[in-house]
Parts: C-alpha cells; structure tokens; sequence
C-alpha cells in the first residue's frame, strides 16, 4: 500500500519537553551491604505469590537469588536495598517507577519477562489472601469529566507529534490496533488494512456523513473521505493532534470533506449516517457509559450504523496502577459485558463484534521495533528516564495481549428498530472497489 508522503519529525524544543511528569533524573542508588536474611525471604515469598515465574534476582552485592520452582530465563537487578522495599509493599505500582529510574534492571527480552509476569501472577492471584490482594490493588482511574478529560488527553497525548512520528506508521498516524489480514503485512499495510475493514463495517457510501469521537491525527477521517467520497466531523481535545490533523487535511485537499472539530465528544450535534469512536472508549469511564448510550442515539439517523473500537477484558478489571498513574490517566478497559451496557442502554441491535486481540500485539511489536531503533532521539527529546518508561509500557503492552490480559473488541450496532440491514456479512470480504493508492 502507498505510504503518505507527510514531513518527518522534527525535535521539538528540549525544555518544554523534559517538563513532562515521566522526565526526571535517574535514580541508581547503589548499597554496598550484605542483604539481610529476612530480605532474602521477602524476595523467596514475593515470587511465591507472584507465581513462582522463571525469574532470578540480582542483589545489590552481587549476590543471586534462583528461583525455587524452575530454572531462570530473566534476571532482574535491584541496586539498592530500598527499591526491594518498594517492590514488595506494591509491585503493581513499583515495578514501572523502579525499572524507569534505573533501580531495576532488566536481563532477557522485556516483553518475554512481562509476559511470563502476567501469566504467573494471572494463575497464582486465585489464591492470594485478601490482606495481600487489598495491598497490591490497583486503584481506581481518574475522573474523566470534561475539565479532567482534557487534562488526562494533554498528559499523553499532547507529549508532541514529533515524538509519535518516530515510531507510529508513516500512513497515517494510526495510535489504534492496525488489522493483519496478512502475517507478513508491515505496520503501514496493516494500518490501512484496519481503516478499510472499518470503513466496510460502516457500509459507508458516497454523500454520507460521518461523525467520529476522538480522531486521534486525523488518519480515519481523511480516509474515509477520500476513498468513500463521506463528509466526517472528527472531535478531538488534543491540540496537538488537531493541528497535525488539519495541516494533513489541507495538504491532501480533503478540507472540503472533513471537519476536525476542537471540542469534547459530548457536545457533539446533528443527526449522521455513522457514529464510529476508535480508541477512546477507554477514555471515557463507565460512570459515563449511559451518557454516550444517548449520545450515539440521538446522533445516529434511523438507518444509521455505529462502530467502537476499544481495548477491553475478559472480565471487569482496573487498569494497572503504574499505567493509570504514570501514561494513561483515567483509563478503563471495559468487560465485554461492560461494553454491551452502551448498547443494551439505548436498545441497540448488535450486529457484529470481533476480537483483534492478537492483532494488537503484533501492532505493538512493530511500534516497539520503530522505538527502539529510534530511542536515542526519545532520549534527547526527553531523557533516559521517559525512554526507559515508555519502553516499559510498550513491552507490558505486548505482553497483557499475549497473554490475554487484554482484548480488542470492535462492535457494530444499529437502533434496534432498523430493518435496512446487510443479508449476510459476505460483503465485508468481497467488496470490489479497490482504494486509491492499494
């Protein structure tokens, strides 16, 4: 597929950048004494309840630790007495905060480690106490009203375009789950791949019109627009975003057909023939789920087609705390039993669901390969500590799809009381058209 010929990345302004939350100086402590008997025993009881996962520790001495169970395949390196303390009282928590500041060091491929962490933890929490369970929580997300939505939107995603330019596709700026209908497929062929299976899910034909929450850089819209000949209006909080989303538009000749609108979801107006959301929903909140039941209806014409796409769970489940606190404020993955609340709420008819999980890690891989050979310009942009944070977080990432631990749902529903439906789903594979540029 043709790639966009948008600008590279340029660095942004160091000052301004190193001012994010996740920006401090590294934290390396080293302790020169012999650990303790009862630190070794902490250590021992700690991958007890963690599962017992094939993982070694390397003390601040020098001294190791094997695992009880199996022969190690990781090695984790604490540097100072303090930061075994700090795994301990909260490992949901510490573990991000110590690898970031350089307290934990890590040998053996990450996400491998984390996957085979959330695996072990995953069998083993059925039979925690529920002192220890109540002691390693992870706590609720933030608020996510209006005035605390944008703050928690700028925390993560105002970070600078130039930033996700070095790792997303060049396509489109695509920070969503890309769609793999070939294994071999690179990132900006399975990126259009998803904006298409989207687009064929909407039904969508030319002099619709098309409302979509959150539009991320623009990516969809543009899409939709220039190989469906649909008018959209995108909403988006992000200033960032909106001003990468705009100039691509103008430069395409799209800004005829499509509209980014600063402004939150909510106050979304008009009736449309779509209402599609990719990667918000776990922005929203549950609390908010009945308010955005009723703004989907009321946006949607009689015959028209909604589509969300949101990372989700087998189960109801909070996020991590170091993900909640440290990159994605105020984020929820709902069940899929959540989800189906939206649509149960305003008697919508679902017409498709689909999983992508396995889709997502493989997305995540590649935007981890694209990281990594570009860390050192993260590091410059920001410093060690964000790069190592946000290697971190990519590296969980893939791993909790892996293993399961997250999910990728794509549902599509109508009002319940709409007849104009497809037959079959048989069009969905063996439409015709062939996109500009494939």
């Amino acid at each position: 597929m043709a790639q966009s010929t948008a600008h590279k990345p340029e660095l942004p302004d160091k000052e301004e950048h190193r001012a994010h939350v996740l920006s401090l100086p590294l934290e390396r402590g080293q302790s020169d004494r012999e650990p303790h008997s009862y630190e070794r025993w902490l250590i021992h009881k700690l991958m007890r309840m963690a599962g017992s996962p094939p993982i070694r520790f390397r003390l601040w001495n020098g001294d190791v630790i094997e695992p009880e169970v199996q022969d190690a395949r990781f090695t984790l390196h604490l540097t100072d007495h303090k930061a075994l303390y700090s795994l301990v009282a909260n490992p949901n928590l510490a573990f991000g905060d110590l690898y970031a500041a350089g307290r934990l060091e890590i040998d053996g491929d990450l996400p491998d480690l984390m996957e085979s962490l959330y695996r072990a933890v995953h069998a083993a929490r059925q039979k925690w106490p529920r002192w220890l369970d109540a002691l390693w929580r992870n706590h609720n997300p933030r608020a996510t009203g209006i005035s605390e939505a944008k703050e928690n939107i700028h925390h993560h995603y105002d970070l600078g375009n130039a930033f996700y330019q070095l790792w997303l596709d060049e396509a489109e700026m695509q920070y969503t789950c890309a769609y793999y209908e070939q294994a071999d497929n690179t990132l900006e062929q399975a990126q259009l791949a998803k904006l298409e299976h989207v687009c064929r899910k909407l039904r969508l034909k030319p002099g619709m019109t098309v409302v979509e929450a959150g539009c991320g850089w623009g990516g969809l819209a543009r899409y939709m627009a220039r190989h469906y000949g649909v008018k959209v209006h995108s909403y988006n909080i992000s200033l960032e975003q909106l001003a990468y989303a705009r100039a691509e538009a103008e430069r395409q000749g799209l800004d005829n057909l499509v509209t980014y609108v600063e402004d939150d979801y909510r106050n979304i107006e008009g009736q449309y023939d779509a209402f599609v959301s990719i990667g918000m929903l776990e922005h929203v909140g549950k609390d908010n789920y009945p308010a955005l039941s009723e703004l989907i209806k009321r946006s949607l014409k009689p015959n028209g087609i909604a589509l969300l796409h949101s990372i989700g769970r087998n189960r109801p489940m909070l996020m991590n705390a170091w993900i909640e606190k440290r990159i994605f404020p105020g984020a929820y993955p709902p069940s899929i039993g959540e989800f189906m609340e939206i649509c149960e709420h305003s008697d919508f008819s679902v017409l498709d669901v689909e999983n992508l999980r396995l889709h997502y890690a493989q997305t995540l891989t590649h935007w981890m390969d694209n990281f990594t050979a570009n860390q050192d310009q993260v590091t410059e942009m920001y410093d060690e500590h964000f790069t190592r944070a946000w290697r971190l977080y990519l590296a969980g990432s893939i791993a909790a799809f892996r293993a399961g631990s997250l999910q990728l749902f794509q549902v599509v529903f109508t009002h319940g009381d709409n007849n104009q439906l497809p037959q079959s789903r048989q069009e969905l594979y063996t439409f015709t058209a062939t996109p500009e540029g494939v």
